[in-house]
């Protein structure tokens, strides 16, 4: 099978409340080389937050425990230096784009998801 990532392997955190959503990107990510763990509670991915170290964790925005915006600054405070992903299908309040490291639209997800995360856990991998 032909590897895009050729880098370490990375590990990735998911949290979507869509399970067809968590499968599409475990399969595109892992199919790169990616570790990846994926969660559709919000409550319980920042439990996996709190345990894991991850090199990159993607989250939904819409979600009906707590949304993106609030799990984001939940690990941030917990992980400060850990890059977060949001990927939603509407609009991000700027607020919430001004926290996270990077945003890709669920409908770009196909050609930005994978480049996207790529590039955040390179700038973190030591030269």
């Amino acid at each position: 099978m032909s590897r895009v990532y050729r880098g370490p392997e990375k590990l990735l955190l998911c949290v979507d409340d869509s399970q067809a959503i968590l499968d599409y990107e475990r399969r595109m990510l892992e199919q790169s080389g990616y570790m990846v763990i994926t969660e559709a509670s919000a409550l319980r991915g920042l439990r996996l937050a709190t345990l894991f170290e991850f090199d990159a964790v993607l989250l939904d925005y819409h979600m009906p425990e707590m949304n993106g915006h609030e799990l984001a600054c939940e690990i941030r405070r917990l992980r400060p230096n850990t890059p977060v992903v949001m990927v939603s299908g509407s609009e991000i309040p700027e607020e919430t784009r001004r926290l996270v490291d990077a945003v890709v639209p669920k409908d770009a997800v196909k050609r930005e998801l994978l480049p996207t995360v790529t590039r955040l856990c390179d700038r973190l991998s030591p030269s």
